[in-house]
C-alpha cells in the first residue's frame, strides 16, 4: 500500500541555522534515505524549497489566477514528501518514526487514495 510522509515543520529564518545544524541534517536524510531505499519500500522523496518559492494556480469561473507564495498562511509549512510503499499503516508510522524530521516538525503519514503509475491510474 502506498502512503505519503508529509514533513512539517516552522521554516528558520534566515541565518538561523548553522552551517553544522544543516550539515547535519543532510547527513541524516541521507542515512533515512538509503534505509528506505535499501528496504525496498521509497518510490519517491522531495525535500522542498521554502514557502517563499511557492506559487498557487486556482481556477475560478473560467478565470485563472496564479500567485506568488503559499495558499494558506501558517506557523508550518510543508517541507517533503517520502512515497513509500509498505504493507500497512504500522508499517507507515514505522518509517515515519526515523525520519529525522520527526525531531523538530510533524510527521503527517496519509494513503493515498489513487496512483498514476507506469503510464495508468491505480486504486
Amino acid at each position: 500500500m502506498r502512503y505519503a510522509l508529509m514533513i512539517h515543520y516552522p521554516e528558520p529564518g534566515e541565518g538561523e541555522l548553522t552551517d553544522e545544524v544543516i550539515a547535519e541534517a543532510k547527513t541524516a536524510f541521507d542515512a533515512y534515505g538509503r534505509a528506505l531505499s535499501a528496504a525496498g519500500v521509497l518510490l519517491a522523496a522531495d525535500i522542498l524549497q521554502p514557502a517563499a518559492a511557492t506559487t498557487t494556480v486556482t481556477r475560478r469561473d473560467g478565470n485563472l489566477r496564479v500567485q506568488d507564495g503559499p495558499f494558506a498562511e501558517t506557523r508550518e509549512a510543508l517541507a517533503g514528501v517520502f512515497l513509500l510503499d509498505v504493507p500497512d499503516l504500522d508499517a507507515a508510522i514505522g518509517w515515519a518514526e526515523k525520519c529525522p524530521a520527526a525531531q523538530w516538525g510533524v510527521i503527517e503519514v496519509r494513503p493515498t487514495a489513487t496512483a498514476f503509475v507506469d503510464g495508468s491510474w491505480t486504486s
